[in-house]
């Protein structure tokens, strides 16, 4: 079995950081032998030359012939933050038998909750400025860390080696609103999912209220568990919990085919 690893807006598979690798160690430490594969969305990381789709539909399309180049067949196992969370959603409702399990860390979308829950309104001046001011990737990177990372004991590193990916393979202003118009009209409308669900979710997101979660998991009869401090972007400020919430998962719903 695969795990695919989805970001969100303007991130790439190197903004997981180590995640991918001690998630597989968990993995493996709880005899779930599986592999671990990080991708990019269109727009970023090795495709930060093609322009991102303002549609999520054509992200999905994307991202499933990615898979198909790299030589990676279905069923997939997906962990995903944020636009790849919605990405991720549509993608097991087009295509069920492709999608086994789907692990949903601080994401949101239409029907379930309202604009002001999806984007916190103290932060709209922010992003408005942030997006003003792409260019400065100083300040960029900054903005991004203060508004969805809690934990700040690595922040200089943090911030050296985002602005070594920015450099790398930076995602331009427009694709970046892109991406943004396409989380912001997106909705999973009433298809069910039949993909077995986990949703995670920090009490201390700055940037997306964590009831959309809360909702999210209701509407799909999912699990839900709630970081208590961590930021938008869980798996940096607390991998090891979002590990073990996984694995715990795994290991203790018996729905599901470990193999």
């Amino acid at each position: 079995m695969t795990w695919i690893l989805l970001r969100g807006l303007a991130r790439e598979a190197r903004h997981w950081g180590s995640f991918a690798q001690q998630f597989s160690r968990v993995l493996a430490s709880s005899n779930l032998i599986h592999h671990v594969e990080a991708l990019d969305l269109p727009g970023n990381g090795e495709f930060c030359q093609l322009p991102s789709p303002t549609s999520v539909l054509h992200m999905v399309g994307f991202t499933r012939e990615q898979l198909q180049q790299k030589g990676f067949k279905p069923p997939y196992s997906l962990v995903v933050m944020s636009l790849g969370g919605m990405v991720a959603t549509r993608w097991a409702q087009q295509h069920p038998q492709e999608i086994t399990r789907l692990v949903l860390i601080n994401t949101s979308m239409r029907p379930f909750s309202s604009i002001t829950k999806r984007l916190r309104p103290g932060n709209w001046l922010k992003l408005a400025l942030f997006i003003a001011c792409w260019g400065d990737a100083a300040y960029a990177e900054r903005s991004i860390h203060r508004l969805t990372c809690n934990q700040i004991n690595n922040y200089q590193q943090d911030l050296a080696v985002w602005r070594g990916i920015r450099q790398d393979a930076s995602v331009s202003a427009a694709s970046a609103v892109r991406q943004l118009w396409a989380a912001a009209r997106f909705s999973s409308g009433a298809t069910p999912l039949f993909s077995d669900c986990l949703v995670l979710s920090s009490a201390g997101d700055q940037l997306v209220n964590p009831v959309c979660s809360a909702r999210l998991a209701s509407a799909y009869n999912a699990q839900h568990k709630q970081h208590s401090w961590a930021g938008h972007d869980l798996p940096h400020d607390d991998a090891e919990w979002v590990c073990q919430q996984i694995t715990g998962w795994l290991l203790n719903n018996s729905t599901i085919n470990l193999l």
